[in-house]
């Protein structure tokens, strides 16, 4: 353990540990209807858009990234996770499998360490806080230091929906002077570790001795292949990527990061981007955001991270037209791609890399792969195309957990009303991205389930039907 942590500090955590677990003996012996009860509670608590908006003005304040208008749109995920949970049981019985005699009992994970980013202060802990409620969790969050207040107070309006509906406040709550050596203590204490954020905070998570579940870095890419060709497709792809890229000035990893477009409709695509609000930057512009976004060894530099087109111009020097959403610079082709090319890495911000591809779609495949190689393996990728087989030929290639078809990336990634996706704030990347599942991390992950057999009729063929062209007469015979 690190050594930072003071006798106080430890005291304080401590106390936080004895009144979760305190809580868990309470919440684990609530009904059904009454945990329902209570996720509705807090996500009208934080639905509220004059409360959402206060957080949102505030987040963006303390830490100094993304966009206090966009920002504000998350709270649309809040609906979507409360959504999936009203459909869903977490107490008793929640499946039963007649057939093979199978039925599934849920039961609470325990006390969940939940480690906030700086990115999300406001988002992760709300939709946390459903999930945990909904599977009748208790949940200690340990906040980014540069996030701590606006965090913190996030969670004390999540208190308060729960005691004025007459259930404990310490379900939920939160390490007021977070930091990194605390935050491993804290870890260590619980039962269950979501670690959403950077790839430090996700290996820190893993080696607690505390299963953890992580998310991945991101690199999303996005192709347009030749059936974008009507005006009204052109405009739509755009479009996507004009929303994706802007959210809270691309400080999420779905945010579009890289375009990957077909040679016939390259050039109208671009124009089209153009009208959508992305400023195309020639090649000493270029050079001069590059230098401001990583340092001489391609690590990515935290001062331009989720800013406006406008600062961003400001940082490198550039003059940005105030009309402008995003920035857009040329990769190239195939050769403009590796981790010698820093614009081929991810960005978190409000920059676009634009890539040509010719010919037939493995040569798109291919520039995927190599991007991917350049890192993002495991998060997510995109496709807009109205070709079937080159759907299925992506589905089949891509190393990513999730793949977005004609939809804004960052919309789709997390759920969406008019996708399939579970809801979420933290998607794992699986062994790709040094996650423990590929999937994004929902309610069945924060409970534990005990699978209940009866017997049922002998299910066993025929070692004939099992070996097929190996079987042997008499192979089971002494």
């Amino acid at each position: 353990m690190a050594k930072e942590v003071t006798q106080e500090q430890l005291s304080e955590l401590k106390e936080l540990v004895e009144r979760a677990r305190k809580a868990q003996k309470v919440i684990e012996n609530y009904t059904q209807e009454e945990v329902d009860k209570l996720c509705r509670a807090i996500c009208a608590k934080l639905y509220d858009a004059k409360v959402w908006a206060e957080l949102c003005d505030e987040a963006v304040d303390e830490t100094g990234l993304g966009d206090k208008v966009t920002k504000r749109n998350k709270r649309n995920k809040l609906k979507l996770i409360l959504r999936d949970c009203m459909r869903a049981k977490s107490v008793g019985a929640i499946e039963v499998d007649e057939e093979k005699g199978i039925t599934k009992y849920a039961k609470p994970a325990g006390l969940l360490a939940i480690l906030v980013p700086t990115t999300n202060p406001c988002l992760t802990p709300a939709g946390q806080a459903i999930y945990c409620v909904k599977a009748r969790d208790v949940m200690i969050c340990s906040p980014h230091p540069r996030a701590k207040n606006v965090t913190n107070k996030c969670v004390d309006l999540i208190r308060e929906a729960l005691v004025e509906n007459g259930a404990p406040a310490d379900i939920v709550q939160c390490i007021k002077n977070p930091s990194i050596a605390l935050t491993q203590y804290l870890m260590a204490d619980a039962d269950l570790v979501i670690a959403t954020g950077g790839k430090a905070m996700v290996h820190s998570a893993y080696s607690s001795g505390t299963p953890a579940y992580g998310s991945g870095a991101g690199n999303a890419t996005v192709i347009i292949d030749e059936t974008a060709n009507t005006d009204e497709r052109i405009r739509e792809a755009a479009s996507n990527t004009r929303i994706s890229k802007t959210s809270d000035f691309g400080s999420g990893c779905s945010c579009d990061g890289n375009l990957v477009i077909h040679e016939s409709i390259y050039d109208k695509l671009v124009e089209a981007l153009k009208a959508e609000g992305g400023y195309l930057l020639n090649d000493e512009q270029a050079e001069k955001v590059k230098k401001v976004m990583w340092d001489e060894e391609g690590h990515r530099l935290p001062k331009t991270v989720a800013i406006s087109p406008q600062k961003l111009g400001e940082a490198a020097g550039i003059e940005v037209p105030e009309e402008a959403n995003f920035l857009m610079v040329t990769g190239g082709g195939m050769e403009g791609i590796g981790k010698e090319h820093f614009f081929s890495s991810e960005k978190l911000t409000t920059l676009l890399t634009l890539f040509k591809y010719e010919g037939d779609f493995e040569n798109a495949l291919d520039m995927m792969r190599a991007l991917f190689e350049v890192g993002g393996k495991g998060h997510s990728c995109g496709l807009y195309s109205f070709d079937d087989d080159h759907i299925d030929a992506l589905g089949k290639a891509a190393p990513v957990s999730r793949i977005m078809i004609r939809q804004p990336n960052n919309k789709g990634n997390a759920g969406s009303a008019t996708n399939g996706m579970p809801a979420t704030s933290s998607m794992g990347c699986g062994t790709w991205g040094g996650n423990i599942v590929s999937e994004n991390i929902a309610l069945k992950h924060y409970i534990n389930t005990t699978w209940v057999a009866r017997p049922i009729k002998e299910d066993m063929p025929s070692l004939e039907e099992l070996f097929q062209e190996f079987y042997v007469e008499g192979m089971d015979q002494e």
